[in-house]
């Protein structure tokens, strides 16, 4: 099954270039599904079909869903949740008050995102074309499965044990409940589906797709963007500039805007330099409906397969040598200034900007010692070595 992400700077036409590719996907035979986790839902509108919480079909093998946020939030979170109220009420919180300080900000958006484990999981679709929220959210959302993975593995099982032991004792102390193993169960669950997604999304078959506008500014978070996703090992396979203005027949007015535009994508064919980087003209009137839709994707990929797998080995990867390995991140428009890096035990810790990945080294370079790191040409090159001795923390500088 061929994923494939759409996300960029709010209001550059994601939705948009995401259905037309869904369109022409359904087009060409495959049984396409195209889904929103997006809060702000504008497939419906870009359609111009009423498109419910399932799957509804607005022509021949091409499918479409709104997610149903709030639904998945209450079948993945109400445990939890419900855990957190009882605490709140003995506190005496206001239960209107209470109700909204057990809401994780943005976790609407990424329990979204477990609508697209349970498709993978049913068979039913060739493609499944994703219009994820804008890029911030995005981001949040796809780091959140490693964040809570470290969590899982170093917190959870200690702090499972604490409470069984001193549960009674806990409970008289402190005056409210203490969380039994069902809350436990759902934190392990929820964080098990979410590792799936993290797998699906960042495994062959799936890919990132940038959509901008050609703006400094949305350029400039596009190239932060493509940082962020390959520091958390997400491919990106291409980019779409849209809403370009023709060069023919403009007036003055236009015709600056064409001059302006030509220079930011001469930055942008140079930022993205390998992959392709296709367009979308401005048009006389918003494409609406599946025929404007399929009509817009296929000018803009002009005969290109719009989804073909990407080639390579992906943003990460471990190249073996004579005296230990080399780790490859690939962390695009970097500088070594930008880069923090540490070594923790069996974790590698990279910091770009506000950005921080905890990599869990595989068996072969967890016993390795780091020696050297640089970032050359795009992308962090760790060096590993038989160890001479072993440091519980170790800072690369």
């Amino acid at each position: 099954m061929r994923i494939l992400l759409f996300t960029g700077k709010g209001g550059v036409g994601k939705s948009t270039v995401a259905a037309g590719t869904a369109a022409l996907s359904a087009a060409a035979g495959r049984r396409t599904l195209v889904l929103s986790t997006d809060a702000a839902h504008s497939l419906a509108d870009a359609f111009g079909a009423p498109v419910g919480a399932e799957p509804t079909e607005v022509a021949d093998r091409l499918f479409v869903q709104q997610v149903d946020a709030q639904l998945r939030f209450e079948q993945s979170w109400a445990e939890i949740q419900g855990y957190l109220l009882s605490v709140l009420d003995v506190a005496g919180v206001d239960p209107v008050a209470a109700e909204e300080l057990t809401v994780i900000p943005g976790a609407e958006e990424v329990l979204a995102l477990l609508e697209l484990r349970l498709h993978a999981l049913s068979g039913e679709w060739d493609v499944v074309v994703v219009d994820c929220a804008p890029t911030a959210e995005t981001l949040r959302l796809l780091a959140l499965p490693e964040a809570l993975g470290w969590y899982m593995q170093r917190v959870l099982p200690t702090q499972r044990r604490v409470v069984k032991a001193f549960k009674p004792v806990l409970t008289r102390a402190a005056g409210v409940p203490m969380p039994g193993d069902g809350l436990f169960d759902a934190v392990e669950r929820l964080h098990a589906e979410l590792d799936e997604v993290h797998t699906l999304l960042s495994g062959p078959d799936a890919s990132v797709r940038l959509v901008l506008t050609p703006e400094a500014v949305v350029l400039a978070e596009a190239r932060r963007s493509y940082t962020s996703l390959s520091l958390f090992g997400y491919r990106v396979d291409g980019v779409v500039a849209n809403r370009v203005f023709p060069a023919e027949g403009a007036d003055d007015w236009r015709a600056g805007w064409v001059v302006a535009q030509d220079a930011v994508l001469a930055e942008v064919d140079q930022s993205f330099a390998g992959l392709p980087v296709w367009r979308s003209e401005y048009r006389p009137s918003e494409p609406v409906g599946v025929d404007a839709l399929r009509t817009l994707a296929a000018e803009v990929y002009a005969g290109a397969d719009p989804l073909a797998v990407p080639t390579g080995s992906g943003p990460f990867r471990v190249e073996r040598t004579g005296s230990g390995a080399v780790l490859h991140l690939s962390l695009p428009f970097v500088t070594r200034a930008e880069v923090g890096l540490a070594r923790n035990g069996d974790e590698l810790v990279v910091t770009v900007g506000s950005y921080r990945r905890l990599l869990t080294l595989p068996a072969g370079l967890a016993r390795l010692r780091v020696v050297g790191a640089r970032v050359d040409e795009g992308e962090l090159r760790v060096r590993f070595a038989d160890p001479a001795h072993e440091d519980a923390t170790e800072k690369v500088t």
